[in-house]
Order: structure tokens, then C-alpha cells, then sequence
């Protein structure tokens, strides 16, 4: 007699998504289940360059069980403390003068670090204190991050003895990550690799699928089935008919231009940041490895044609159209109604889509294989196990989406017709009344809950991922502060006074890293034997 529980998985689509997925659930059942992938290799894939958040390692593969010095060389990547946001503040045509990024003035950074407490209330508190008073404490990034000097000098986390010295992310190459996953996922999990288009989804009378069907006429039967497909969705949005919750009406950038730009490390050394420069209809992403950068430009097709878009993102770069091979993207933003309908559950680019201002892409794509398989089902799919899961995803997506939305909405920029109907978008309730929390001088999550979750240790993962320093990085970057302090530093006169020692300080911290850390360049070149 069968016990219930699932024997066959299969998977549809390759690339970042279906590889994270056979590999995390291919360490997480322990060989219990047969996993099949199907790989369509005419499909091209999408990116010339990704970037991560900070936890991707320890949630991720930490859990595969692979050294980041390994994985690190396996796919060209670098390390990213922080965004650097450019221009995000002044109005104007969009593109920076041609020139090399540093030389900017309207800058500042979103940084990955850990905000230092002083008498248990956060430093930014204190700078925003000194703002009311007229105290001129610098800008927020310099005044509470020591870090900020060190990625404007270019240097990497690591000390000289490989051990880690700031919080950071990283930067890689996309394919390359696909490519050692399916290797690991292969030869270590055992997943079969199949490769071949998709000519139909088999299904039952209940509308479950039971399997795919090849063009070639092979047949892969299956218990439970992933989509991995990409913006199609053939499988949760065809097969099943689950409706897409389109989110245009919070985020205007719907394309995208992108491609690969040689660099002379040498001569110029390795930011260990992504960059995110305000154009004049949406924003260009810089993502440096050694060699080269990965970028693009993400725009609103409402507000500029495609070949506007590509003149103003060549002008950014000095690129000459004739002879630049261009990637040109449309997607969807957006999540659906349902991740997982009966045995299908949708990861990646086929479950939701938000522009890469925040580099959540394999975020999403992690945090749902993790959430997959904490909830995973027996052959009953009891809809408890289903509507947790969905809750978790939906929540992932929404508070996300709620964060991007802040950069544009608050952000002085009112030059163009793009910026300026940014302004005119509805904040959802969650945000507004986040945003109203922190007009009001208090945290737009409770101390205490969610300041780690970026870097890893929350026990709960989506609900607060999202922190105080990440909202306080953009808001006061933004130029945009609080109508009040916190109320309790009213009664704190002492703890104001000695705060000056902390800020004091933060200039001696950055020194000193200044004249620990190595360059970027050089750590990489190490790592990767150059």
C-alpha cells in the first residue's frame, strides 16, 4: 500500500530558477523523491549580470553545503556592500554627463551594514535630531556608516586574511550560476537532466497535471509539478488558468535594454556596489565582475519608445548602437493571485516580477524553494499546507513591491512627465502606513523585529525583510525626514549630549578600514587565480 507521499517531481525550465530549485530540494529530500528537470535549450535567458541580497549565501548555499570561496569562482563574482543610488535627486535630462561614476555629486548609498544603537535607540535618531536642530551633521550615509568611504575607495569586505570585515551581497554572472548549479544539481542530488521543448500538459479530471509531454513524445510523468518557465507561465497561468495580479498601477517601468560593457579593472579597480543612476523615464543598473559590467536600463514604455530609451542608455556609457549587442526585455510586474494551484507551484519570473531596483530577483527565487519545502505536501495537498505557502509568497511579493515603490515616490526628482506621475501613484495601506510611522519619529517596524533579516537570521523570513535601516537609508537619502524624533529622545538629554562620541567616531572607523581592507580588485584577482 503507498504511503501518500509524492515519488516524482518535475520541474519546467532551466536557468537560475530551475536550477536553485532542483538543487535546494534535491539537499532538502535527501534522495526521497525523483526530480526531473526539463530544459528547453533554445530558450534564451534573460540578464547579463546579476546582483543579490546579503542572506543568499547563509539561506542558500550555506544549506548546499558549498564554500563561498568555491561557488564565488565557479561564476565570476564579486561582492556588493551597498547601492549606490546617482541622481536620484536632481532634476535635469536624466543621464549624467558622460564621465566616469565617482565623480558625482548627487549620490548615496543603501547600505547592507549594521546601524550602531546608542542607549538603545538607533544612530539615525540622532542624526535626524541634529537635522531639526539645524546641528548640519553631514549626509545621513557618511554621518552613521563608515562603510560609505570605503566603497567610494573601492575597497572589498574581505581583510587581507580572507576573514570578513563588513555585510555584504554579491555580484555574478547569471549563466555561469545556472550552469554550476545544473552540474551540482546533477551530479551531486542526482536530478535527471532532460532536454527537449514542451509540447503538452497532460492533466486529470480534477485538472491536476500527471505529466508533460515532449516534442520529442517522451513523457514525464509526475506527482508534483514546479514552473520554472519564465514570463510564459505555461504551467500555472496556461495549464491551470491562474490569473496574473498586475501591479502597473505602483510600478511604471514595464522594459528594459541591457548588455555587457568591457572594463579596465586595472586602471580603474572594482566597485563593490551595484549603482542605480535615475534616467530620465526610469533607471540604469551597473553591476561590476572583473572585466566587465552587466547593465541596463529599465524604463516605462509609456513614457519613452524603445529606441529613445537605447540612444539615452548609450550616451550614459559612450556605447555605439551599430556595434552593441542589445538585450531587450518587456515584463510583466506583478505576482499570481496563487503561487501553487493543486500540484503545480510557480517560482521565479512564472510566480511574480518586480523591477531589479532592489536585486530581489533570486530572492524571490530562494525564498520560495525554502518555503516549498518547509511546506511541502504528500499526494492529499492538503490546502492548509497550500494557503500557508501562498500567504508567505504573497507577503514576499507585497511588501517588496512596497519598498521599490518608495524610491520613486520619494524621491525630489519632478523634471519629467515619468517622475512626475511617479508622485501620483496610491501607496497601499501597508506602506502608507509605514510612511506615516516614520513621520511621526518612530520605526516603521518594532525594534527589534526584522533588523537582521537582510543579513539572514530571522527565524519568520518574509514579514519584516525589509528593516528600519533599509527604509531610513532611502527616506533620508531622499532628502525626505521625519516631522519628528523619536518621542523618547525628548527625555534623554545625556544620551544626546554623548551620542557626539559615537558620531565622532565614525570617521576614525572608516580610517582605520580605510587602511585595513585590500582593494576589491585585488581580493577578486586572488580568488579567481587572475
Amino acid at each position: 500500500m503507498s504511503d501518500g507521499r509524492i515519488r516524482r517531481l518535475v520541474i519546467l525550465g532551466g536557468g537560475t530558477a530551475g536550477w536553485m530549485t532542483a538543487s535546494y530540494l534535491g539537499k532538502a529530500l535527501q534522495g526521497e523523491v525523483d526530480i526531473t528537470l526539463l530544459e528547453a535549450p533554445t530558450i534564451p535567458r534573460i540578464g547579463v549580470g546579476e546582483a543579490t541580497v546579503p542572506n543568499l549565501h547563509s539561506a542558500f548555499f550555506d544549506f548546499l553545503g558549498i564554500p563561498e570561496h568555491e561557488w564565488m569562482r565557479e561564476v565570476n563574482a564579486s561582492f556588493k556592500a551597498g547601492i549606490k543610488f546617482v541622481n536620484w535627486r536632481t532634476p535635469g535630462a536624466g543621464a549624467p554627463e558622460p564621465r566616469p561614476l565617482g565623480a558625482e555629486t548627487d549620490y548615496f548609498y543603501h547600505h547592507f551594514a549594521h546601524l550602531q544603537q546608542h542607549d538603545g535607540v538607533p544612530l539615525p535618531q540622532y542624526w535626524y535630531l541634529k537635522q531639526q536642530r539645524g546641528d548640519d551633521p553631514g549626509p545621513f550615509d557618511r554621518a552613521c556608516f563608515p562603510e560609505t568611504a570605503v566603497l567610494d575607495a573601492k575597497k572589498g569586505p574581505w581583510k587581507a586574511d580572507g576573514t570578513r570585515a563588513m555585510d555584504y551581497a554579491w555580484h555574478f554572472d547569471a549563466a555561469l550560476v545556472a550552469d554550476f548549479l545544473r552540474r551540482f544539481a546533477t551530479q551531486k542530488q542526482g536530478v535527471r537532466h532532460v532536454q527537449g521543448e514542451m509540447a503538452e500538459v497532460v492533466q486529470d479530471e480534477r485538472g491536476f497535471i500527471t505529466a508533460l509531454r515532449t516534442k520529442d513524445d517522451e513523457l514525464l510523468e509526475g506527482d508534483l509539478f514546479v514552473d520554472c518557465s519564465g514570463f510564459r507561465g505555461l504551467l500555472i497561468n496556461k495549464a491551470m488558468g491562474e490569473p496574473f495580479v498586475d501591479m502597473g498601477h505602483k510600478l511604471l517601468n514595464d522594459s528594459a535594454v541591457a548588455t555587457a560593457v568591457p572594463h579596465d579593472d586595472a586602471a580603474n579597480g572594482v566597485e563593490p556596489f551595484t549603482s542605480s543612476i535615475a534616467m530620465s523615464n526610469g533607471w540604469t543598473w551597473k553591476i561590476p565582475m572583473l572585466s566587465r559590467f552587466g547593465t541596463g536600463y529599465v524604463f516605462s514604455s509609456k513614457f519613452t519608445t524603445r529606441e529613445a530609451a537605447t540612444k539615452e542608455f548609450c550616451e550614459l556609457w559612450g556605447l555605439d548602437p551599430e556595434n552593441t549587442e542589445f538585450n531587450h526585455v518587456s515584463f510583466r510586474v506583478g505576482r499570481n493571485r496563487r503561487a501553487w494551484v493543486r500540484n503545480c507551484v510557480s517560482i521565479g519570473l512564472a510566480s511574480c516580477f518586480v523591477e531589479p531596483l532592489e536585486s530581489t530577483g533570486i530572492y524571490f527565487i530562494y525564498t520560495a524553494v525554502e518555503q516549498l519545502a518547509k511546506h511541502f505536501p504528500d499526494k492529499r495537498f492538503d490546502p492548509r499546507l497550500i494557503n500557508r505557502f501562498n500567504r508567505e509568497i504573497e507577503s514576499m511579493f507585497d511588501f517588496t513591491i512596497d519598498f521599490i515603490q518608495t524610491h520613486f515616490a520619494f524621491s525630489p526628482r519632478t523634471d519629467t512627465e515619468f517622475w512626475r506621475a511617479n508622485k501620483k501613484l496610491p501607496l497601499g495601506d501597508d506602506l502608507q502606513e509605514k510612511v506615516e510611522l516614520y513621520r511621526a519619529g518612530l520605526p516603521v517596524n518594532p525594534y527589534g523585529s526584522g533588523e537582521q533579516v537582510l543579513h539572514g537570521t530571522s527565524e519568520t523570513g518574509n514579514k519584516n525583510f525589509w528593516n528600519n535601516t533599509n527604509y531610513w537609508c532611502m527616506f533620508a537619502g531622499l532628502g525626505h525626514l521625519p516631522e519628528q524624533v523619536l518621542p523618547a529622545l525628548r527625555y534623554k538629554p545625556a544620551s544626546v549630549e554623548s551620542v557626539e562620541a559615537i558620531f565622532a567616531d565614525v570617521p576614525r572607523r572608516a580610517a582605520e578600514q580605510l587602511r585595513e581592507l585590500p582593494a576589491t580588485y585585488d581580493i577578486l584577482r586572488s580568488l579567481h587565480g587572475k
